[in-house]
């Protein structure tokens, strides 16, 4: 199976980069399931039903997402729903949506961490929670990780390792350099990015976010303009259930 995971999507700029890469991206790769972190879709922050249905027409499969899925109140009523949208397993129970999806012969599952970001329950146990309780789930296991801290996320890859097809960060924005395949056979790299505006300050306007630093008064940033790059990696799975290779693949949009 090839599997491609698209690093948190920003606002306007990023779906339209979806829009216009995406199909090709799955025709020249031979994808058979595409991830794609939205919980930055609407506006920067969130995600609303009509934007999940806008990544959705682009070629997105399973829309993953963290600390930011309850920023757009109407998305909630649809976490329980017909859309693909996974929200962090490790939420306390009781709250709405659902931690993992099986389609297309894999499980996705996304978790969120809990160094610099919040109190959650921990991903480690949840994940083994998970494994043990899930019955004839799919050999193809693949994780979006949404955590802060580097250590954090390498931990649970190492944890993990032999277990789960791929561990894949996301949160920071920043894409890092350290894809590879673990001694057990999973697939990991730390932060596989954004899909947002490339002069930009992690996806926000340059000039807000620096405003902010200097004046430490908390506003409202705007998302960034002009072009737009992709971040993804692309993550090929043997019917085993182990990695085989993983690749980053990075892609620009011209700003509209």
């Amino acid at each position: 199976m090839r599997i491609l995971l698209i690093g948190d999507v920003i606002g306007r700029p990023g779906r339209r980069a979806l829009r216009e890469l995406l199909p090709g991206l799955r025709n020249e790769y031979g994808i058979d399931l595409v991830i794609a972190n939205g919980e930055n879709a609407a506006g920067g922050l969130g995600l609303t039903k009509a934007t999940a249905e806008e990544l959705l027409r682009s070629g997105v499969d399973i829309i993953t997402s963290g600390n930011h899925i309850w920023d757009q109140k109407e998305i909630i009523p649809h976490l329980d729903g017909g859309l693909p949208i996974i929200r962090p397993l490790n939420y306390p129970d009781g709250v709405p949506g659902r931690g993992y999806l099986i389609k297309g012969g894999a499980l996705v599952v996304n978790l969120i961490g809990r160094t610099f970001i919040g109190n959650f329950d921990c991903p480690f146990r949840a994940m083994d929670r998970l494994l043990e309780r899930v019955a004839n789930r799919p050999k193809v296991i693949v994780l979006d990780f949404h955590a802060e801290a580097t250590s954090e996320k390498v931990a649970l890859g190492k944890y993990l390792d032999g277990r789960v097809s791929a561990v894949l960060g996301t949160h920071t924005h920043v894409g890092t350099i350290d894809t590879r395949i673990l001694p057990g056979g999973t697939a990991y790299v730390t932060d596989v990015g954004m899909t947002g505006p490339i002069d930009s300050v992690i996806g926000d306007d340059g000039d807000e976010v620096i405003r902010r630093f200097l004046t430490q008064i908390p506003h409202r940033l705007s998302v960034g303009k002009g072009d737009v790059l992709l971040n993804s990696v692309l993550v090929d799975v043997a019917d085993s259930g182990r990695a085989t290779s993983i690749l980053r693949i990075d892609r620009e949009a011209r700003g509209g």
